[in-house]
């Protein structure tokens, strides 16, 4: 037995499932060496997810990021000859219309993200899959890169490791599970075995459906989760014997039924000679907690392999037979059937990246077969790089709260994904039911009183629109229309934009407590934001100013976007909900790395925050506090002030995410109720987050962080460069440089508005979600000279202007204004054209009127 090494530059606990022995293979691939892989378990393992998964890999999603990892992976397993591309199949039964429906969206998707997929006929679905009844479906998404890892995942994990051995880089230990994790000072100093301890610089976990336990050494948790996967083989299904093939037939979903289907090939093949049919369940999914998972010596088939009660899938299994009757004429096998555990997460999205709380301790956790060398590739390139080659804020475990990583939410939240894994068309839009009411802001109650639809980010609950201002459609009704397809007007309330209309006639105000606020304090805090961001900071000319700036990646992406408020002995960062937590386990890892003296303080429930806007907002603020001081010349535009309102101290911003003049007013969270009071008092309406951060803010042109500012893009491709270049240097400068020494950049972010939005049924369409911007003639998806590809970033209705808005990245020739193009939306192309190039304002809310 080999001698376990009491020094490692890396640890990887869980190296024998797909995700670690892939992280494994890239971090040598990229040239580290001394790295130690231990697993609970064999090598490759037989009790993780890996060992039983069905291996099977779609690129059908909804999302750049799983699309890019999925496609990767496709290519690798390809390029290693442990790839069979038979194409796989999305179904939509007859009376299915909504599924029929989100296959259409799922095409569009594909174009927008790069996958082939396309929609067929009913027939040509029964051609490429002969066991279908071809009556039973209306039409089907046909998928040619679909396919299966062959002859399974598991030997593909053995073969890396095997060959990363031969290396001299990794040494493995089987049956040898992490018992503890050493840290000092903040930093991960080794993980400790039954067989000693190892000493490292770097741990990594991908431990799988473990990965929680592994966390709970440090005092962290991971918001995952396991879930039952009902699994039945039937058979023998002879159909493919002497062809030597892993599968023979394409993939089949039957999403409609939460199910799928797969042959299993030859049967003198390793799993060869069944037919394999697969269940989610929607209604009752069953979660386990890692550390209620059965040991080894407990199991009747493995710890990941539970066992199977028929009454989970008996009804689900009696449509599957109605639609591919061939299952009940095999029979199923009893004895290999089980409740195969895999992972959900509290939103959608992996959890991979650094620990918020100990550094050189990295997660690889909640990833499947499909994403495995993907995913592999990304955090061997962000340990390497400390950035990934696509944006990766969806999947980056810093994007929790703390809040987010609790026990009972991630119970409360998986369980709710677990019921969306295969059959709902969930709704770009769609709040979660579960994990609400978390935070609230301190008008929360006047909000309720008001009719409050809400919606939830970051554990707020914002209200998007209110009741109480139905009347306004009254008066404004003939420029908000009613979205005759429920779809579009799905998680819409009209409301919102006779709201949007009202505050640009005269005044609103917005609650805005979501906001997340970080204090920046010490000796060095002006340094520290200095090299930070790409706008000055610096100097005593920014005392009592708002900055809107921006963090860059090495290589010039926008990794953020937000404010800094320069007060006299701090910066205070005003953040989004969204981003907000992500930005703040950055800054306080940039200020350890460069050995600054500073203290980043999280502030976001001490403050709140109203938006007061319009072009009455002057003259309303006027009436409490002393006109004078809201003078333009005595209060410019991105300045702060001390305002005392209802007898509290207000620091009021002067700016604008709505195009209207008017201020942000912070205050301490115990006396926002009475500055709220007061300006109700003066008759302000109070209008909801939909105009803030969707109708009026597109009709502005500005920008949004993850969604249209990404570190795919630079800061001169999304027209938000500085007008010069501080002095100071700053992270990402001289990618910066470059980018603006440039003659052109690669690509534009530019205003896009539908010139016709009604569908061929006749009905007005209002887009949500990413849609495909494609070439109006040919109609392929632009694609710009570094294979980015055009979908819009942001969408929404504008009323004022009367059309739909969207924000999408051009290719450099075709961003011109004036230019036409298309939008795919549900399956139809819709004309649009070129309306701003860069930042160009769509409305000018001095002369209160469209631009033309």
């Amino acid at each position: 037995m080999a001698a376990l090494p009491e020094r490692a530059n890396v640890v990887i606990i869980g190296v024998g499932g797909i995700v670690g022995a892939s992280v494994a293979h890239h971090l040598i691939e990229r040239g580290w060496d001394d790295i130690v892989g231990i697993d609970k378990s064999a090598v490759p393992t037989d009790i993780g997810s890996t060992s039983h998964a069905s291996d099977f890999c779609y690129a059908t999603a909804h999302d750049q990021l799983s699309c890019w990892t999925t496609a990767y992976s496709i290519d690798f397993y390809e390029g290693r000859g442990r790839y069979a591309r038979v194409g796989g199949l999305e179904v939509a039964r007859v009376g299915d219309d909504e599924r029929m429906a989100e296959l259409k969206r799922k095409v569009a998707s594909g174009k927008a993200f790069g996958t082939r997929a396309t929609m067929i006929s009913a027939a040509e679905a029964k051609q490429k899959f002969p066991l279908l009844e071809q009556e039973l479906i209306q039409g089907a998404l046909w998928d040619p890169d679909a396919g299966l890892v062959t002859p399974r995942s598991q030997v593909v994990t053995g073969e890396l490791v095997e060959e990363a051995e031969k290396t001299g880089k990794l040494k493995v230990f089987a049956n040898l599970p992490a018992t503890d994790l050493i840290v000092k000072d903040g930093r991960i100093g080794g993980v400790v075995t039954a067989r000693g301890t190892i000493r490292a610089d770097h741990v990594i976990v991908c431990a799988g459906l473990w990965g929680r336990l592994i966390a709970e050494m440090v005092g962290e948790d991971l918001p995952v989760m396991p879930i039952d996967h009902p699994l039945l083989w039937f058979g023998p299904y002879r159909e493919f014997d002497g062809t030597g093939k892993d599968i023979g037939w394409p993939l089949l979903r039957d999403q409609g039924n939460s199910a799928y289907m797969r042959d299993t090939g030859d049967s003198a093949t390793t799993e060869g000679g069944m037919i394999e049919w697969g269940y989610y369940e929607e209604t009752e999914p069953r979660l386990v907690h890692p550390r209620d998972i059965l040991e080894k010596s407990e199991a009747r088939l493995s710890p990941s392999q539970r066992d199977l009660d028929m009454e989970q899938v008996i009804e689900p299994l009696e449509r599957a037979m109605e639609l591919t009757p061939i299952l009940a004429e095999l029979g199923y096998e009893e004895k290999r059937s089980f409740n195969g555990l895999l992972q959900v997460t509290t939103d959608g999205g992996p959890s991979l990246g650094e620990s918020t709380n100990v550094r050189g301790l990295w997660y690889a956790v909640a990833v499947w077969v499909k994403d495995g060398p993907g995913m592999g590739k990304l955090i061997a390139d962000w340990m390497t790089d400390g950035r990934t080659p696509i944006d990766i804020h969806a999947a980056d475990y810093a994007r929790f709260y703390p809040f987010q990583t609790g026990a009972q939410y991630i119970h409360d939240r998986c369980t709710e994904t677990a019921m969306k894994v295969y059959n709902p068309a969930v709704h770009p839009r769609e709040p979660f039911s579960k994990g609400r009411g978390i935070r609230k802001s301190p008008f929360y109650e006047r909000e309720v009183e008001l009719g409050g639809h809400f919606m939830e980010l970051g554990g707020w609950e914002r209200a998007h629109g209110y009741a109480a201002n139905e009347h306004l459609l009254e008066k404004w009704g003939e420029k908000v229309p009613v979205r005759e397809n429920e779809w579009d007007n799905r998680h819409f309330w009209r409301v919102s934009n006779a709201e949007h209309l009202e505050m640009s006639e005269d005044v609103g105000m917005v609650n805005l407590s979501h906001f997340a606020i970080y204090d920046v304090e010490g000796p060095d805090h002006v340094a520290f934001m200095e090299w930070l961001c790409v706008a000055r900071i610096g100097g005593e000319r920014n005392i009592g100013r708002g900055i809107y700036t921006h963090f860059l990646e090495d290589d010039g992406g926008v990794r953020a976007d937000l404010t800094v408020l320069r007060m006299d002995d701090r910066c205070r960062v005003v953040d989004g909900a969204d981003a907000g937590p992500r930005d703040f386990t950055f800054m306080k890892r940039v200020a350890a790395d460069k050995g600054l003296d500073v203290t980043i303080t999280d502030v976001t429930e001490e403050y709140t925050t109203i938006g007061l806007w319009g072009p009455n907002a002057r003259a309303t603020l006027s009436r409490l506090v002393d006109p004078e001081t809201l003078s333009p010349e005595n209060f410019p535009f991105a300045t702060l002030k001390p305002l005392t309102i209802a007898g509290r101290d207000v620091t009021a911003f002067r700016i604008s995410y709505v195009g209207e003049q008017g201020w942000e007013l912070h205050m301490r969270y115990e006396d926002g109720l009475a500055v709220w009071d007061a300006l109700r008092d003066l008759g302000v309406m109070v209008f909801g987050v939909e105009t803030y951060a969707n109708s009026r803010r597109m009709e502005k042109s500005l920008r949004l962080q993850n969604a249209d500012l990404l570190t795919d893009y630079n800061l001169l491709e999304a027209d938000l460069a500085r007008p010069k270049v501080k002095e100071p240097d700053f992270r990402g400068k001289a990618a910066y440089l470059e980018h603006r020494a440039r003659n052109q950049q690669v690509a534009t972010l530019c205003t896009l508005v539908m010139t016709d939005n009604v569908d061929s049924q006749g009905v007005a369409r209002y887009p949500v979600g990413t849609c495909p911007v494609l070439d109006e003639k040919t109609g392929e998806v632009l694609v710009d000279e570094l294979g980015r590809r055009s979908f819009t970033t942001s969408i929404a209705y504008g009323p004022s202007v009367g059309k739909n808005i969207a924000l999408a990245y051009l290719p450099h020739d075709r961003a011109r204004k004036g230019n036409g193009l298309m939008i795919e939306y549900f399956g139809e192309h819709f004309p649009v054209e070129v309306a701003g190039v860069g930042y160009e304002p769509l409305y000018d809310p001095e002369n209160l009127r469209p631009r033309s």
